[in-house]
C-alpha cells in the first residue's frame, strides 16, 4: 500500500540526464497531461467578468473578505467553566490568498488578544496539506480547520455575500451566535450585584466639550465708597460657560496714578453672598466621608463616602441665569454694577433665555467736547494745504493728494477724462471780443489750463494763456483761516460765466466728448441732466401747456413734426424767460434732435478708420479677432455693443471714440448685436483696403486736436412732439 501512495503522489523524471523524482504536478511530454493526472490550481480562480483583465495582485487590491466566526477552547483547569466560546474576524485577501485570524478585545476578559493567525497562506488540513486555502473553500455556515482549530463560520458582511454570489456559490443561511456560557453568568452576577459602599460621580466633561472657549463678557462699574475722590472703577467681567467660573480685570485710566495689577479677582467659582467669615481649610469639599470604626480599632480608620452629606457646607454660586444688565453682584463684600455685554453675550441670551432688551446703564459722565481745533490766517507764503498742514503736528508733512480719484479719472486709452470749453472773453474791448480761448478742466486733479487759438491777423500772438493749475473762486479773502474754494467740474458748462484770475470768461461751447461725459454722469452735472430738466421746465411750462402747443405747432405750419434747432432755441428761452442756461437748452436739443445725415456711410467710415491705424501701423487683426472669438461664448457670431468697444479700447484702438461707436453702430444686427468677424474684417486694410474717397464732405475730427470751430451740435431739426408729451401728457 505505501508503494501504492508513493507511486500516485511521484513519478520518475529526468534532469540534465540524471534520473529523479518530480512531483505529480509536472505534465508528461509537451504538457500533456499523465493518464489519471489533474492539475490542482494553487491561488484561486476567477471567473471570466470578475475585475478587470489585470493580475490578481492589481485588480483585487485592498479588497478583503470579512468572515464572523467562533470556536470553542476546552478550559481543564476550572470548575466555573468547561469550555469557552471565543468570537473571531476571519480576514480573506483577494488580491494573494492570504488569511489573518483576529479577535476583538473584550473589556476584563483576561485573555491575550488581538491578532491570532497572522496574515499569511494558510495550508489544508491533511491528507491535502500540500494545498493551500481559496476562496472556494469558504461559505457561510460551514467549519474550516485553521492549524488543527476548528471554526466556525456563521456570517459575513454585505460586500463579502455580493462577491461570493457573483462567484456562483450559493449562500447558507446564517447560523446563530451562541455566548459564552461563563461570561453569561458572569454578567448576570454583576447585574444582580449592589455596591456596598455610596458612590457618587461628577461629571462636567459634557459641559466642557459644549462649552470650551464660550466666554461671557460683561462691562462692570464699581463704585469705591473708600477712595479719597469717590471715582468709579471699570471692571470687565469674563464668566466662563465650560466651567461656570469668574475672573474680573479693572481697566486702568491712563495717569490715573493706580497700580495696574493683572487681575481684580483670579479665576474662580464666585459665592452669591460673602461669608461673615473664612471657612478653615478643608471645611468647604465637593464630598463628604465619614469615619466608620473611629479609634476603636488602633489608628487605622476606614472611610466612606457620605451619600447624606451630613455636615457639608453648600454654598451657592453665580452662574449665568444671574447675570444680566443692570444687576449688581457682590464680589466679596464689592457691589459691582453690570452696565454693557458684548455681541457673544447678546446673542447667548437672545438664543437660551428669549432675553431682547440689552439697554446700557449709563455710567460715564458724557466726555466733554472736543475744543474746536483753530488754525492760524494762511500768511502767503507756499500754498494753503500745504501751511495748513505745518499746524497740524510737530513734524510737518506734504499735504496728501486723492491717489485713487487720480487712477480713476487719468487719461486710459481713449478716454481722456479732459472736459473742453469754448470761451470768449467778457469785455468791451472790440479787440479781446474775437478773441476765442479752450478752456480744459482736468477730472484726475481738478486743474485747469487756458490756451488762446491763434488768429491771423489779430496782432495777439495765441498759445499758452493759462498755466495748468487750481484757480481760485474770486471774491473770497487772501489771508484767512478756512481753506479756499476752487473751481469745481460742476462749475463749468456752456453758458456759464467764470472769472479766471481776473479774465471773465463765458462758456459758449465744448466739443463732443465734454457733452458725453456729462450726460453719462448726469448724477454729478444736473445741467446735463435730462430728467432735472424736464421737470423743471415743466414747473415753468405747465400753466400755460394749451399755449405752448400752440406756439410749437405755429412753428412747424407744414406738420412735419420738426422744427429747426434755431427755433427750439428761441422758444425755449421765451418759454422760461432766460431761466435755462445754454447748456440745458442744448442737451434737450440732443436728446429730441434728429441726427444730421452727414454721420457718412459706412465705406467712408470705413476709409477714414483704415487710413488712421495705417498711420499708425495697427495690424493686430487677429489678436483682436481671437479675444473676440474667446468672449463669444456661445459662439454665435455676435457680441454686445459695449464688450466690443472695450475689447477695441484694450488694444488701444488708434480711432476717436466717437467713430468706433459710429462703426460698431453700423455692424449692429436686428438685435443691437454686433457682427464681430464683419466688423475686424471691415477695419483689417492689409487685406481689405478700401481706396479714400476723393472728396470728403466733412472733417473728420479727433478730439485731441478740438479747436472748437466745429458745430457741437450735430442735430439742426428738433422731434418736438416727444418733447410735449413727456412735459405734458399725450394729447388727446
Amino acid at each position: 500500500i505505501g508503494k501504492e501512495k508513493f507511486h500516485k503522489s511521484q513519478h520518475w523524471g529526468y534532469c540534465n540526464n540524471v534520473a529523479m523524482l518530480v512531483g505529480e504536478d509536472k505534465p508528461g511530454i509537451g504538457g500533456e497531461l499523465l493518464p489519471g493526472q489533474k492539475l490542482k490550481p494553487k491561488y484561486s480562480v476567477f471567473p471570466e467578468g470578475m475585475g478587470s483583465d489585470a493580475p490578481a495582485w492589481v485588480a483585487f487590491d485592498k479588497q478583503v473578505l470579512s468572515f464572523d466566526a467562533y470556536f470553542e477552547e476546552e478550559v481543564p483547569d476550572k470548575n466555573q467553566e468547561l469550555y469557552r466560546i471565543r468570537h473571531c474576524k476571519i480576514y480573506f485577501y483577494l488580491e494573494d490568498d492570504t488569511i489573518q485570524v483576529i479577535e476583538p478585545q473584550v473589556k476584563n476578559s483576561g485573555i491575550t488578544q488581538g491578532t491570532i493567525v497572522r496574515r499569511h497562506r494558510i495550508p489544508l488540513p491533511p491528507p491535502h496539506e500540500d494545498q493551500f486555502y481559496t476562496i472556494d473553500h469558504f461559505n457561510i455556515n460551514i467549519d474550516v480547520i485553521l492549524y488543527a482549530r476548528r471554526y466556525k463560520i456563521i456570517d459575513c458582511d454585505q460586500f463579502t455575500k455580493n462577491f461570493l454570489r457573483k462567484m456562483g456559490v450559493r449562500l447558507n443561511p446564517p447560523a446563530g451566535r451562541p455566548d459564552d456560557p461563563y461570561t453569561k453568568e458572569r454578567q448576570k452576577i454583576l447585574d444582580s450585584m449592589k455596591p456596598l459602599r455610596p458612590y457618587e460621580r461628577i461629571d462636567t466633561l459634557k459641559q466642557f466639550l459644549e462649552h470650551n472657549g464660550h466666554v461671557l463678557r460683561f462691562f462692570c462699574v464699581w463704585d469705591d465708597p473708600e477712595s479719597m475722590f469717590h471715582d468709579p472703577r471699570e471692571l470687565v467681567l469674563h464668566y466662563y460657560l465650560s466651567d461656570d467660573t469668574i475672573d474680573i480685570k479693572e481697566i486702568i485710566p491712563v495717569n490715573s496714578g493706580r497700580d495696574a495689577v493683572p487681575l481684580f479677582l483670579r479665576r474662580d467659582k464666585l459665592p452669591k453672598y460673602a461669608p461673615t467669615g473664612l471657612y478653615q481649610p478643608g471645611t468647604i469639599t465637593s464630598r463628604t466621608v465619614l469615619n466608620v470604626f473611629g479609634k476603636s480599632v488602633g489608628n487605622k480608620g476606614r472611610y466612606i463616602l457620605d451619600n447624606r452629606k451630613t455636615g457639608a457646607v453648600h454654598q451657592e454660586f453665580y452662574r449665568d441665569s444671574d447675570l444680566k444688565i443692570g444687576a449688581v453682584i457682590n464680589v466679596w463684600g464689592r457691589k459691582i454694577l453690570l452696565c454693557d455685554c458684548d455681541e457673544f453675550t447678546k446673542e447667548y441670551y437672545r438664543t437660551k433665555y428669549g432675553i431682547e432688551d440689552f439697554t446700557p446703564v449709563p455710567y460715564k459722565a458724557p466726555p466733554p467736547p472736543k475744543p474746536e481745533k483753530t488754525f492760524p490766517p494762511y500768511t502767503g507764503f507756499g500754498s494753503e494745504e500745504d501751511s495748513l498742514c505745518s499746524c497740524m503736528g510737530l513734524l510737518p508733512k506734504p499735504p496728501q493728494k486723492d491717489f485713487k480719484k487720480f487712477m480713476e479719472k487719468d487719461r486710459s486709452g481713449m478716454e481722456s477724462n479732459i472736459l473742453r470749453f469754448l470761451a470768449k472773453l467778457v469785455t468791451d474791448s472790440p479787440i479781446d471780443k474775437d478773441r476765442k480761448f479752450i478752456i480744459s478742466y482736468f477730472l484726475s486733479d481738478d486743474t485747469i489750463s487756458v490756451f488762446e487759438h491763434i488768429q491771423r491777423n489779430t496782432g495777439i500772438l495765441g498759445g499758452k494763456f493759462l498755466e495748468r493749475g487750481r484757480i481760485k473762486k474770486p471774491g473770497q479773502e487772501l489771508f484767512k483761516s478756512e481753506p479756499s474754494e476752487y473751481f469745481k467740474a460742476q462749475n463749468l458748462f456752456v453758458g456759464a460765466r467764470v472769472c479766471f484770475h481776473g479774465h471773465n470768461f463765458l462758456l459758449v461751447d465744448a466739443d463732443e466728448y465734454t457733452f458725453n461725459y456729462m450726460e453719462k454722469h448726469a448724477n454729478e452735472f444736473s445741467m446735463a441732466d435730462v430728467g432735472v430738466i424736464l421737470k423743471k421746465l415743466k414747473d415753468i411750462a405747465e400753466p400755460r401747456s394749451r399755449e405752448i402747443r400752440q406756439v410749437f405747432a405755429a412753428t412747424d405750419p407744414e406738420h412735419t413734426k420738426v422744427i429747426e434747432y434755431d427755433s427750439f432755441r428761441n422758444l425755449i428761452v421765451s418759454i422760461t424767460d432766460g431761466a435755462f442756461s445754454e447748456h440745458e437748452i442744448m442737451t434737450l436739443g440732443r436728446y429730441y434732435g434728429v441726427r444730421d445725415e452727414y454721420e457718412m456711410d459706412l465705406h467712408f467710415l470705413l476709409a477714414v478708420a483704415q487710413e488712421q491705424l495705417k498711420k499708425k501701423s495697427f495690424e493686430n487683426f487677429e489678436q483682436l479677432s481671437a479675444v473676440l472669438i474667446y468672449n463669444d461664448r456661445e459662439k454665435c457670431g455676435v457680441l454686445p455693443h459695449e464688450m466690443c468697444r472695450t475689447i477695441c479700447k484694450s488694444f488701444k484702438l488708434p480711432v476717436a471714440d466717437d467713430d468706433l461707436q459710429a462703426l460698431l453702430t453700423m455692424f449692429e444686427d436686428d438685435h443691437k448685436q454686433v457682427e464681430y468677424k464683419k466688423f475686424v474684417d471691415g477695419l483689417n486694410w492689409r487685406e481689405n483696403q478700401i481706396p479714400a474717397f476723393q472728396t470728403i464732405k466733412l472733417p473728420f475730427k479727433n478730439e485731441d486736436d478740438w479747436s472748437g470751430q466745429p458745430p457741437s451740435i450735430p442735430v439742426k431739426m428738433i422731434k418736438y412732439l416727444p418733447l410735449l408729451d413727456d412735459l405734458f401728457g399725450k394729447e388727446e
